[in-house]
């Protein structure tokens, strides 16, 4: 049975640092395309940024270049978002993913059959 769980979200202040967590069980991450999508209230979900089951590739949204960084913990089998210089438009319910397949050049959320239950980032102005 394939688990995602998410933990690390809160409340910060705009300029602040969070790090998200995604604990995987189930499967490997250094077999899979593991990735990092968000959604806000009242928009779609959207694409942050993913990284390729080999570590040798990542993929970020325009929005989030240059501010949040995609790593992984191959011992633990966890997937990290680390977010600096956050934004109030940064606030969503983040969620991790996991799926076969990638692509250097744009993130589908159809391409991860499997998600955890997502982790709340709140950004006050």
């Amino acid at each position: 049975q394939v688990q995602l769980v998410e933990s690390g979200g809160d409340l910060v202040q705009a300029g602040g640092s969070l790090r998200l967590s995604c604990k995987v069980s189930g499967l490997y991450v250094n077999d899979y395309t593991t990735g990092w999508f968000r959604q806000a209230p009242g928009k779609e979900r959207e694409e942050v940024c993913c990284i390729k089951w080999s570590g040798s590739s990542t993929v970020y949204a325009d929005s989030v270049k240059g501010r949040f960084t995609i790593s992984r913990d191959l011992a633990k089998n966890t997937l990290y978002l680390q977010m600096n210089s956050l934004k109030p438009e940064d606030t969503a319910m983040y969620y991790c993913a996991a799926g076969p397949v990638f692509s250097s050049s744009e993130m589908y959320a159809r391409d991860y059959p499997y998600w955890g239950q997502g982790t709340q980032v709140t950004v006050s102005s």
